[in-house]
């Protein structure tokens, strides 16, 4: 017996709920009060490698996880930062010039999410999802490595008993800050980075489904309340405001300089989110459509962006927590949201008693993670064009930065797809007296025309014996463009110097529709040398003329 979930309709809102069953709905509050155990302590540690106060990161557990909640298609992903994307984040402010800790950073951090969110949003209205999506693993490779390895070198100094967070500015600036940093060390500081290293590294080995960041951060607020730990020199975290987040309006300012990073955040999260969606699905649930979810990344961060969250995508570490406890549907992800708006109202006191080290740390072992050489490593036995790929893009976003990173990723793996996409690709099929019939495997358009059109002129001329006609099977010519018909006239011109006649078959409606419009095609169709099936072009070319 299939056990197949086939939601009996569609819909934009609350898409996961289709067909929701009663039996769920205890299993989706577990996973919901589990993934929050995650997602909350972890998303406030997130929002420091952006320079940003933790409450951004409790606020974004609230606000962009529950519009995802109501439109995402994934059944189980938990939305909110990502350490991708805040050191994205963080590269962009430092390169707008704006300064951590200034007045003018949250109001940028608020244009900043909302740019991406208009970004995906505009992505979605022209059906970008599946082209965003032939964005290489090799470049997102690279960018993690580099993503991890700038991050995790940026808080040692935090690690130590400096307060400095130099994730924005780069690898090498940041190595210059461990060095600044190792005079004025505390020791009570490196002992407490350690400790919580160490538990959050045997939790994730010996008990994965304990929630390390929950402990770790529950164990740092005790030894702070009762151990007395900022008397020794251990920096807390600043006070976590009480309450919920207040809408407010960007900062347009720095508008200009910070489309660029927007750009790259935007890639970036659609690419996160599809990634985990495709990687936690279930085989019985509806298929994720990536035009969907890029409506739902979009709206997340267009909405959240006038509440102060951080830019937010779907989340690996959360998600998979929220699927293995048993999430049914996106109710879970409400869930972590009501849970998320508890530790704001009646936590935040608590909160604030929080070492600086324990996030450090945190952010430490999450981004470690990121590094992933042995898979770079298997790359270069299985193709060494996609290591070369990560390992460019790894050491141009440790050397020259992030945001090029991406940019130098996506365009590599674009000129790729369009190298691939331009290799012609013709099949010689059947020849009946002296007509051959020649069809194109691919869809034209402005890049590969002529390169396709030259392959037929050239087959068409080396054949033996000569061929007078040739019946071309354009069935997959689902649209056409002013530019591939300009191709085909000049194909029929140049076939017919050389003493052969062009026929179309099987031309697609919508194609028709178009091509219909043309001088040379409507004298093509007067001709007669236009026709419904290849079988019929075949005949038509091959009958002896009276």
């Amino acid at each position: 017996m299939s056990t197949t979930v086939a939601p009996t309709k569609t819909r934009w809102w609350l898409p996961s709920l289709v067909g929701y069953r009663r039996s769920w709905l205890v299993p989706d509050i577990v996973a919901g009060l589990s993934a929050g155990a995650v997602v909350v302590p972890q998303a406030m540690a997130y929002a420091t490698i952006a320079n940003m106060p933790v409450q951004v990161g409790l606020y974004t557990c609230i606000v962009p996880m529950f519009v995802y909640a109501i439109l995402g298609g994934s059944r189980a992903m938990s939305v909110s930062t990502t350490s991708t994307i805040a050191t994205l984040t963080a590269t962009t402010l430092v390169s707008a010039g704006i300064a951590a800790g200034s007045k003018d950073a949250l109001g940028s951090l608020m244009t900043l999410m909302l740019i991406v969110g208009v970004i995906l949003v505009l992505a979605r209205l022209l059906k970008l999802g599946s082209l965003v999506e032939n964005i290489s693993s090799a470049t997102v490779l690279g960018v993690k490595i580099g993503v991890g390895a700038t991050v995790a070198v940026g808080q040692v100094p935090k690690l130590l008993g400096e307060t400095t967070n130099t994730s924005g500015e780069g690898f090498f600036r940041s190595v210059v800050a461990i060095g600044d940093a190792l005079p004025s060390l505390n020791w009570p500081t490196v002992a407490l980075s350690v400790g919580t290293i160490l538990v959050l590294v045997l939790l994730k080995r010996f008990a994965p489904m304990v929630p390390g960041a929950l402990v770790v951060v529950v164990g740092g607020i005790l030894l702070v309340a009762f151990a007395g730990l900022p008397d020794l020199g251990v920096k807390l975290i600043a006070p976590v405001p009480s309450g919920l987040p207040v809408p407010g309006l960007p900062d347009f300012t720095h508008l200009g300089a910070l489309l660029p990073g927007a750009l790259a955040i935007a890639v970036m999260a659609f690419l996160e989110s599809a990634a985990v969606s495709r990687t936690i699905r279930k085989m019985s649930e509806p298929p994720v459509d990536s035009n969907q979810e890029l409506f739902a990344t979009g709206a997340a961060n267009v909405l959240g962006s006038f509440f102060t969250t951080m830019p937010a995508a779907g989340g690996f570490s959360q998600s998979a927590v929220n699927r293995n406890a048993g999430a049914k549907t996106q109710l879970a992800t409400i869930v972590t949201v009501i849970l998320a708006i508890a530790v704001a109202l009646f936590l935040a006191p608590v909160l604030s008693l929080l070492p600086q080290a324990t996030l450090a740390a945190m952010v430490f072992v999450a981004v470690v993670g990121l590094i992933d050489i042995p898979e770079l490593v298997r790359w270069w036995s299985i193709s060494r064009r996609d290591f070369w790929i990560a390992l460019s893009v790894a050491f141009i976003g440790l050397t020259v930065g992030l945001l090029l990173a991406v940019a130098v990723g996506v365009a590599v793996t674009l000129i790729l797809v369009l190298r691939e996409l331009n290799i012609p690709r013709v099949i010689v099929g059947d020849r009946r007296g002296d007509a051959i019939v020649l069809t194109l495997d691919q869809g034209l358009y402005a890049a590969n025309a002529n390169a396709n059109a030259n392959e037929v002129v050239r087959i068409a001329s080396m054949q033996d014996p000569p061929v007078t006609a040739v019946v071309l099977d354009v069935a997959r010519l689902r649209t056409i463009t002013i530019t591939v018909l300009e191709a085909m006239e000049g194909l029929d011109r140049e076939l017919e110097h050389r003493g052969v006649t062009l026929h179309l078959a099987a031309l697609p409606e919508n194609a028709t529709a178009t091509a219909t419009h043309v001088d040379w095609y409507q004298g093509l169709t007067a001709a007669g040398r236009v026709h419904a099936t290849v079988e019929e072009g075949l005949a038509e070319a091959s009958a002896p003329v009276v």
